[in-house]
């Protein structure tokens, strides 16, 4: 940009100053040199720099030193990064950054942003929507999102259960439409994150590991399960379709027990009760298993046995990780001064807790158990080894006897005089015979046999 001023007369400033316009016009020349070799988007990025420097190219000579400093400050740089090429243009110390190439390296992840971390197990999410109240209940299977913005304007507690959470896109609709924070959203998408109980303004927000028996395998299976409680309704997301909520749903339907005539606090405390009474069920499946084994690993210690014990505890450490931590989040819970939580209610979530104690307690009895029986199975193995190294060696104390007259006289001397005994053979094997029987009855008077 030039300015309309006329110039001032030439003097020895101003040939001091058209030197510098000289260097000035040559870094910028270089520099658009560069910038065109780069291609017409970096030469617009430093045109862009150019401007946004604040530089004012005219006959001035304080101007034109002014000019040849930015154009040194903010000259073209190639930076090369550990991911790959990167250009950095003429506008970087002016605050325009061009990069170009590989941008791995500053894909950093903003807290809040929801990404999917676990196993996709199924391919589609779904979701169900229940509506219930004292005198009637509406249920919607696989809604949309106007299914439950048209409930959630109805009177009564509105139950949103999503199976699938690897749906990122559905996941913020839920949370644009209830009011959820990003955070919450990320933590929803993360199957691997631990069991935990968080309060907002709006709404409380806990997760919690469900346990899934296989009643065909008896394998068992962890799935992350998470539960917005919030005024008048729950929010519930699973990993898969499969659950352990049909007993609440059966309940809901045929308006058994009182979660009909209760608010949202209590039907979040109905799901948790379900997921801990299947806690329940999946500890007692392997303790009845394991006192089963232990008949079998002390009657037979075999290899396919001991494969069966380390399963075993597997499936224990599982439901330790799944378990351990309810009882500081029921905790957590009880202790909560959340106007969402009614107190008349608080009784069943301390009831949860003590059920939640019993189920460790189960576990770590099973875990105690399944440790003492590998150690008897270690016993009977080194007790097995030891019957084994006892018959050998009195099998060799047996015959070092017998091998030492059998070698005395096999012995090829001349002057042996048993060696002409006509009955000499007959006398050396009853010899052996009479001291292979003294050993063993030895041996059995010892008990050593």
């Amino acid at each position: 940009m030039t300015s309309g001023r006329p110039s001032p007369r030439p003097s020895a400033a101003s040939a001091a100053s058209g030197t510098s316009r000289a260097g000035a016009a040559g870094t910028t020349g270089a520099a658009s040199g560069a910038s065109a070799a780069r291609g017409p988007g970096a030469s617009a990025a430093a045109g862009a720099a150019g401007e946004a420097s604040g530089v004012d190219v005219t006959d001035d000579g304080a101007r034109a030193t002014d000019a040849t400093r930015a154009a040194d400050a903010t000259g073209a740089t190639d930076a090369t990064g550990a991911t790959g090429a990167t250009n950095v243009s003429a506008g970087s110390a002016a605050g325009g950054l061009r990069q170009e190439g590989p941008a791995s390296a500053l894909d950093v992840q903003i807290p809040g942003t929801p990404v999917f971390v676990g196993e996709r197990r199924r391919e589609y999410a779904c979701v169900d929507l229940f509506l219930y109240g004292s005198e009637a209940v509406r249920e919607v299977h696989d809604a949309s999102r106007g299914d439950w913005q048209q409930l959630r304007r109805l009177p009564g507690v509105l139950w949103i259960n999503v199976s699938a959470v690897h749906d990122i896109p559905l996941l913020e609709s839920l949370g644009h439409d209830f009011g959820l924070h990003p955070l919450t959203i990320e933590d929803i998408a993360n199957t691997a994150h631990r069991p935990k109980w968080e309060e907002f303004p709006a709404y409380g927000f806990l997760t919690l590991k469900m346990v899934i028996t296989n009643p065909h395998s008896q394998d068992i299976s962890i799935e992350h399960v998470s539960l917005i409680l919030g005024d008048g309704f729950v929010l519930s997301f699973l990993e898969d379709s499969g659950d352990v909520f049909e007993s609440v749903r059966q309940r809901i339907r045929r308006g058994a027990g009182r979660v009909r005539g209760m608010g949202a606090d209590y039907l979040a405390f109905c799901l948790v009760d379900a997921v801990i009474d299947h806690c329940f069920l999946a500890v007692e499946s392997i303790g009845d298993r394991v006192e089963h084994f232990e008949d079998q690993l002390l009657a037979n210690a075999l290899q396919s046995e001991v494969s069966e014990l380390y399963r075993f505890k597997r499936y224990l450490m599982h439901l330790r990780h799944a378990v351990w931590p309810l009882r500081e989040v029921l905790s957590a819970v009880i202790r909560s001064e959340m106007t969402l939580l009614e107190q008349q209610n608080l009784v069943f979530w301390r009831d949860l807790y003590d059920q939640t104690v019993q189920v460790i307690d189960r576990v770590e009895a099973a875990r105690e158990s399944l440790a003492s029986m590998h150690d008897t199975y270690l016993s009977s193995l080194s007790n097995h080894m030891n019957q084994v190294m006892k018959v050998l060696a009195i099998i060799s104390t047996i015959f070092i006897p017998l091998t030492f007259i059998a070698g005395v006289y096999g012995m090829n001397f001349k002057n042996m005089p048993e060696l002409e005994w006509k009955a000499g053979y007959f006398l050396i094997l009853g010899l052996m015979v009479a001291i292979a029987t003294g050993l063993v009855l030895y041996f059995r008077r010892q008990r050593w046999l």
